[in-house]
């Protein structure tokens, strides 16, 4: 069991996409591939397009289409792409569900519906409709911090095991709390990621197959060398790894996500920072506080775009 959750149905190294944008605050599509193809070639063995980290509020639902479309023909089959398909409308997210699903998403990533507040029955209910909508396999998405609503434990269980299709779930809770008690109880071949990077190894001791990472745009080499090390027996290399990239892990968070992961593929030279409102860029001290965490990587000393 331990074994086979150390792959996962998407790999252990999941990344969550930004969004670039160019100077008249479009879709930088040319900066979409370079992306892409640097996320594979750091580890990532899947990619969410239109998540929180792609800044899906703001995307128009063509463009979301458009950014999938051009996320697969660079990947070109080397990792899996899912698509962010949820929404607070259940009809909504089934409509984005079988788009992505027509135009060759590997998965889809649905996230709890925000602002509306259903009860846990409503909650299977949403989830139900669309698993029962789509082929593709899904991955709950459980954030409340974003969402205001917290998919209970049952509410996993119950749907992973009437769903065949829905296999995966991404916890963004801030705690193993949850994930522990359903990676006791949840059918084999469900798989949980924890959903931020400063919690990934606690989440691999109670279970978990890996992460949907914000650091692996800038470090996702190392972060696969943690993961490969945990799951190979070398916890004390893991836990090493772990610690020095834990200042990076909770300073990409200093501001609103993907703020300071923005400014940090800007020094790399991927992506301009630039982002829709109501988001803002870094101010001084902030982009301080980024250069002073960013320093010692070696991308960011290369060409830095502004």
């Amino acid at each position: 069991m331990a074994r086979e959750r150390a792959v996962g149905l998407f790999g252990r190294v999941v990344t969550a996409m930004v969004t670039p944008f160019d100077s008249n605050n479009q879709i930088d599509y040319e900066a979409v591939v370079a992306i892409t193809n640097h996320l594979i070639d750091t580890g990532s063995t899947a990619i969410v397009v239109a998540g929180t980290t792609g800044e899906s509020p703001t995307l128009e639902d063509g463009e979301k289409s458009e950014l999938l479309k051009v996320t697969i023909k660079a990947a070109s089959g080397r990792a899996k792409i899912i698509m962010g398909a949820g929404s607070n409308d259940t009809a909504k997210s089934i409509k984005a569900a079988k788009e992505a699903e027509s135009l060759g998403a590997d998965g889809l990533l649905i996230v709890a519906p925000y602002y509306n507040k259903p009860s846990q029955d409503g909650l299977k209910a949403h989830f139900s409709a669309i698993a029962k909508a789509t082929k593709l396999p899904i991955m709950l998405y459980n954030i409340p911090g974003r969402t205001g609503i917290t998919i209970g434990v049952d509410t996993v269980l119950d749907l992973a095991d009437k769903h065949p299709n829905i296999v995966a779930l991404k916890d963004s809770t801030g705690t193993v709390e949850l994930a522990q008690d359903i990676g006791r109880l949840v059918k084999k071949g469900f798989y949980i990621y924890s959903g931020d990077d400063n919690l990934t190894l606690p989440f691999l001791a109670i279970g978990a197959c890996g992460v949907v990472s914000v650091a692996s745009h800038i470090i996702g080499n190392e972060i696969k060398q943690m993961l490969d090390a945990y799951f190979s027996g070398n916890v004390e290399e893991a836990l090493r790894l772990h610690y020095r990239n834990l200042p990076l892990f909770k300073g990409l968070f200093i501001a609103p996500n993907p703020t300071c992961v923005k400014y940090a593929l800007s020094k790399i030279g991927l992506c301009h920072a630039r982002l829709r409102l109501p988001l803002i860029e870094l101010n001084d001290s902030q982009q301080k506080a980024m250069n002073d965490l960013l320093k010692d990587i070696p991308e960011t000393k290369q060409k830095t775009l502004v």
